[in-house]
């Protein structure tokens, strides 16, 4: 195959299309209202006469004009992060907003507005406010946030960020007022920056900002710099108070469950006591039945059964024993429990 013959293509077919010399010639020809011819009564070369003015060559003509397209189409198109938004006006107008990825513009007529509508943005600020009881403290507010809506954020509001702060301050200022010194300075803090978060994403929504409030917080809370000692004193019995709570609440925790598992165990032990109680008792009854039984059959032999048995159980269990003595009036009495206790002593001592 020719690649070099300059009437077919690559692959075979006539290529009919004019070379590029040949289209610049007929551009500037249109520009220069005729061909020039070789005698020089039209001008010199390839450049074209109009009442005196001479324009340039075609072939630098169009270079230029290639260069321009360009360096033009390089300001017209450009490109995104994930995180970019780009609003759009065409002659002052909204035209469209544009995302990530390759974008185009027309540079010089097209305006554009690019901002991070991911980026999180802290806000903090610091007012005098007037609570409920008339007295006036000292509130750092800080706000988080970010752009959720890039058309309004540009077009609806001059300053959004200064709106942010009026529609803050206001905020803050409904919402302390509707609460006590106290509160605000102690228990309340995060009540009131849930209601401040709360009433300032309506006034941003009223306003159309674009703005979305992710989270805001009171940093701190000062009272009247006069009283500021007191204040102290205030807050740290309040400490003192919930310390000694929390270890009162600990202690309960820890006695509770070991007395009512005291009280389980006399439960069950009174439960065993019952039942052997009974059982003992049936046991008597049932022997007492018996003994009836054989003191029915045979009285005299069952009396002097129980009289031995009786005396057994006494004296078993005694450490007096008396003695009678034959053929005397007196009994001998000796002290067991006595002797035992000063034999023990002395073999106490020995040791």
């Amino acid at each position: 195959m020719n690649w070099e013959n300059q009437d077919k293509d690559p692959w075979g077919n006539k290529n009919d299309a004019p070379d590029f010399d040949e289209l610049m010639k007929k551009f500037s020809s249109i520009l220069g209202g005729k061909k020039s011819s070789s005698n020089g009564s039209g001008g010199g070369g390839n450049n074209a006469n109009f009442g005196g003015f001479k324009f340039p060559s075609s072939k630098i003509f169009m270079y230029a004009l290639f260069g321009f397209s360009i360096v033009y189409a390089s300001q017209c198109i450009y490109q995104l992060d994930a995180s970019e938004r780009a609003v759009i006006l065409r002659f002052g107008k909204f035209y469209e907003e544009q995302t990530e990825g390759l974008n185009f513009r027309l540079a010089g007529i097209d305006e554009r507005y690019i901002e991070n509508v991911s980026l999180t943005r802290r806000y903090t600020q610091t007012n005098s406010m007037l609570t409920k009881d008339e007295n006036i403290v000292d509130v750092t507010v800080s706000a988080q946030y970010r752009i959720a809506n890039l058309k309004d954020f540009v077009l609806n509001v001059r300053d959004p960020e200064g709106s942010l702060r009026n529609a803050i301050e206001s905020a803050l200022r409904h919402v302390v007022g509707d609460n006590t010194l106290d509160q605000t300075l102690t228990v309340g803090r995060e009540n009131i920056a849930q209601e401040v978060e709360t009433r300032l994403q309506a006034y941003l929504d009223i306003y159309q900002t674009g703005l979305l409030v992710q989270q805001v917080n009171i940093e701190k809370t000062d009272p009247p710099a006069a009283v500021k000692n007191a204040f102290d004193d205030v807050v740290a019995a309040r400490e003192d108070k919930e310390r000694l709570q929390n270890e009162a609440e600990r202690y309960a925790l820890t006695i509770v469950p070991e007395a009512r598992g005291q009280a389980q165990a006399r439960i069950r032990g009174a439960e065993a006591y019952k039942e052997e109680v009974v059982a003992k008792a049936e046991g008597e009854v049932d022997r007492f039945n018996k003994l009836l039984e054989e003191y029915s059959k045979a009285p005299e032999v069952t009396r002097d059964r129980l009289y031995l048995d009786a005396l057994q159980s006494v004296l078993s269990n005694s450490t007096k024993i008396m003695v009678d003595v034959e053929g005397g009036n007196n009994l001998l009495y000796l002290p067991l429990d006595k002797i035992m206790e000063e034999n023990k002593k002395k073999g106490d001592d020995n040791e």
